[in-house]
């Protein structure tokens, strides 16, 4: 699962019988799905711009990107990822949380992805090491990752007795999220609170139902949902004082 295979789908076109290459658009064409807003979006499409640049590929000059941004409408994902799938791209890159409505839209254009807990569980791969079908891309471990942060938390609250978890219902492994953090806090001897959050209006009842239940810490899940408030996180966790972990995507 490394950048060569999504280099390979650029370039695929060059390869195409000649009949099929005068179909195409004169320079490939690279669909861009992600799930979260523009403003959030933005310094990730720099960088991905600026990736395609250090191979070779220079936006308006070789390659075209057509770009389709969900800000933070879940519901509006599979039907960008149909209008992608339609317009022929070549190679579609996608956000982790988007990556399931790409693959349910298109079984032959390369899909490539980005981040996530576990793509071999969350379906979208059949082995870290052999994909398989259309779909590749990096997994960050954040599985893993989250299970550390609930470690550095009883680190540092050694008193802690309960802890509470934010997690983005509308992930696509949503369920699997929870029982990794149900696991975690069960080695470290900590039951775990995880209101249904799936939207910035629950917000406030999943802080006020930590408070009820006295919470003594949280810990917060990667999704584009928080990564889009963490204003409002915050300032959540300072009213209620409360110690929160979590990592902005």
């Amino acid at each position: 699962m490394r950048r060569r295979e999504f280099i390979a789908g650029l370039g695929g076109a060059a390869a195409w019988p000649a009949v099929a290459r005068a179909q195409q658009p004169a320079m490939p064409v690279v669909g861009y799905l992600q799930g979260g807003s523009a403003e959030r979006t933005r310094p990730i499409i720099a960088a991905f711009r600026q990736g395609l640049a250090e191979s070779g590929f220079i936006e308006g000059r070789n390659v075209v990107i057509e770009y389709r941004l969900a800000n933070g409408q879940p519901d509006r994902v599979p039907g960008l990822a149909d209008e992608l799938v339609k317009l022929r791209v070549n190679v579609l890159a996608s956000g982790y949380q988007t990556a399931k409505a790409a693959k349910d839209a298109t079984a032959t254009i390369p899909i490539v992805f980005m981040g996530g807990a576990d793509p071999v569980r969350a379906g979208l791969v059949a082995s870290i090491n052999r994909p398989g079908g259309n779909v590749t891309g990096v997994s960050l471990a954040s599985t893993e990752l989250l299970a550390k942060r609930i470690g550095l938390l009883r680190e540092l609250l050694p008193q802690a007795t309960i802890l509470g978890a934010l997690i983005d219902a509308r992930v696509p492994d949503f369920q699997l999220e929870v029982q990794d953090v149900q696991e975690a806090a069960r080695r470290l001897g900590l039951p775990v609170i995880t209101p249904k959050v799936s939207s910035e209006g629950d917000f406030d009842n999943a802080f006020a139902t930590f408070a009820r239940e006295r919470a003594d810490a949280i810990v917060v899940a990667p999704s584009v949902l928080f990564n889009d408030h963490p204003a409002r996180l915050a300032d959540l966790a300072a009213h209620r004082r409360l110690p929160t972990v979590y990592e902005l995507r």
